[in-house]
């Protein structure tokens, strides 16, 4: 196991099985030392347990929660792009946030932080930390509550 699933461990978190897509698209891609992650909605091994709008069925900590559910997704995906050794993993670059949430729903940015902080817990300040969009929307795929892209680094 790398030192990032060591941390996983440490929180209390293990990686799911990577989700299948539900359209015509692959999980990652590479392209150099560069892997994109396609968008991963907040599944936990097929079921998606955050169905429904931010600032009507969920409050901004369980879109944090939802987030973080999005981020493992992710990392279940970048460990296959990574042949299985997320210790390859160099930095987050850039992650993309889009939130199911009604209209007046102020707190977005808030929401996809349960991403970004356990991308900041797992490789640091300085290679955990990315760019980042967070974007209100107004429905996403399986009518999940969340949903993250991200791009990494690697060696």
């Amino acid at each position: 196991m790398s030192a990032v699933e060591d941390k996983l461990a440490e929180m209390g978190l293990v990686l799911p099985t990577p989700p299948t897509p539900i359209a015509n698209f692959v999980p990652w891609r590479r392209s150099g030392r560069t892997v994109y992650l396609a968008g991963q909605v907040c599944e936990w091994n097929g079921s998606v347990p955050y169905v429904g709008k931010l600032g009507r069925e969920f409050t901004v900590e369980q879109g944090q929660q939802a987030a973080r559910l999005c981020a493992l997704n992710l990392l279940a995906c970048l460990k296959l792009a990574c042949e299985g050794d997320l210790g390859r993993v160099q930095r987050c670059l850039r992650v993309g946030g889009f939130v199911n949430c009604e209209p007046e729903f102020e707190f977005v940015p808030m929401v996809v932080n349960g991403a970004s902080d356990l991308f900041a817990a797992l490789w640091g300040e300085d290679c955990g930390r990315h760019a980042r969009t967070a974007i209100g929307v107004a429905s996403l795929p399986r009518r999940a509550a969340v949903e993250v892209d991200a791009i990494f680094e690697t060696d």
